[in-house]
């Protein structure tokens, strides 16, 4: 018994860490950690809080950080809508946190999301307005699009103690042209430790454009979830690489 249960834990191990070892491969890669908190009531509300950092070195170097927070609503099963706003700052030197800044934001944003099932995968589609208020009084629209799949390997989809895998894909668009910004690809696994801790680990590649200049960078993406719900059939919400 305990061999099995070894077994499957040493393969569901190397599952979520390939992905990590793929990226570490890349000799700019930096990391990319986010936690994340999440309360469902037994009605349909729910509300969250996020925090994340960047850097651009493995575990150093840090420039990047966001703040930020929100409700949803859950309209019907697999529809649901949310409203968040956050803090977004990046810092320009060569250390962790070093000034000076290079970019402050207030950012208000709204989302529709869908989910559907094709079997054991689990389809999201999600699409974003963002109202963003930047530094030296720049206010600029953004609009995303994410596709994102997920595949869990229990028998049971999301119950504690079991691995999933996921991908996605998310478009940036502006309302001024060239209108596309960024492309940004995800791939990696997660496993649910319980009722109320998910881990994920993947790589995760963000191709930026401007009319100027085109660049990318390869991220170690860390996640953890934690999920406080009031109502045990609460759907599993895996928001984790954003």
């Amino acid at each position: 018994m305990y061999s099995a249960v070894g077994n499957r834990l040493l393969k569901s191990l190397l599952i979520l860490l390939v992905p990590v070892w793929v990226c570490a491969q890349q000799k700019d890669a930096g990391s990319w950690h986010t936690v994340n908190l999440q309360l469902s009531t037994k009605k349909k509300w729910m509300g969250f809080a996020e925090l994340q950092t960047r850097s651009r070195k493995p575990a150093d170097q840090f420039y990047y950080y966001e703040i930020k927070g929100g409700v949803g609503y859950n309209v019907v099963p697999g529809f649901s809508a949310l409203l968040a706003a956050g803090r977004y700052v990046t810092y320009s030197g060569d250390d962790n946190y070093e000034k000076p800044l290079s970019g402050e934001e207030f950012r208000i944003w709204q989302q529709l999301s869908f989910n559907d099932r094709l079997g054991r995968l689990r389809i999201d589609y999600r699409l974003r307005t963002e109202q963003r208020f930047m530094s030296n009084h720049i206010y600029r629209n953004r609009f995303r699009y994410r596709f994102n799949i997920v595949l869990p390997l229990g028998h049971e989809p999301f119950a504690p103690r079991t691995f999933y895998l996921t991908s996605f894909d998310e478009i940036f668009l502006t309302d001024k042209a060239p209108h596309f910004e960024r492309n940004r690809i995800f791939g990696g696994g997660g496993y649910v430790c319980s009722k109320v801790v998910t881990l994920q680990a993947g790589y995760l590649y963000q191709y930026d454009y401007s009319p100027s200049a085109t660049t990318g960078k390869h991220f170690i993406h860390l996640s953890l979830l934690l999920q406080l719900s009031r109502n045990d059939n609460s759907p599993k919400m895996i928001e984790l690489a954003d």
